[in-house]
């Protein structure tokens, strides 16, 4: 345990005895800059600028158009003109599967391998003799109540018009 307190003890006194950092002139040995410093100061400052310097990197990266330049990260404007392009080659897909459909009927007509459809009689004449139904279009007592209430409001409100022209 001993041994433990004498590390701690040499390793505190390292960490926290002062030392002087002296910017010398070359030519004249003149003092230009000095400052005191301990070893945990020097720890402690480099810390803090190295997880400065992290944060303003992040922030400059995730708040501007900077990231589009890092691969991965893609801009807005691509992915709206993506998703566009999606969309019109799937219409356009549609569009020339059903025109593909069309020519391939049309050169059948024209080469003469039709394939004949099949048609039942009954189905045809029962088309034939169905006849519209007939409904009732007559107005029923809540119509007639609800327009008689429209009349009075409309000769309520026309009356009030000419009094307030006279």
């Amino acid at each position: 345990m001993s041994g433990k307190r004498l590390k701690r003890k040499k390793l505190h006194s390292k960490l926290f005895t002062k030392n002087r950092l002296v910017i010398l002139n070359e030519d004249t040995f003149e003092e230009t800059f000095s400052l005191k410093l301990t070893l945990m100061n020097v720890f402690v400052v480099a810390s803090l600028g190295a997880i400065f310097l992290i944060a303003v990197t992040t922030f400059i990266i995730a708040f501007t158009p900077l990231r589009e330049f890092i691969p991965g990260y893609s801009s807005t404007q691509l992915k709206k003109d993506a998703a566009e392009l999606a969309l019109k080659s799937d219409s356009l897909t549609n569009i020339l599967k059903k025109n593909q459909a069309y020519i391939s009927s049309i050169q059948k007509v024209l080469t003469g391998k039709l394939d004949y459809a099949k048609f039942n009689k009954d189905s045809i004449l029962a088309s034939a003799t169905d006849t519209i139904q007939k409904v009732d279009l007559s107005p029923s007592k809540e119509e007639l109540e609800l327009r008689s209430e429209v009349e009075k409001e409309d000769k309520k409100a026309q009356q009030t018009v000419v009094k307030k022209k006279k």
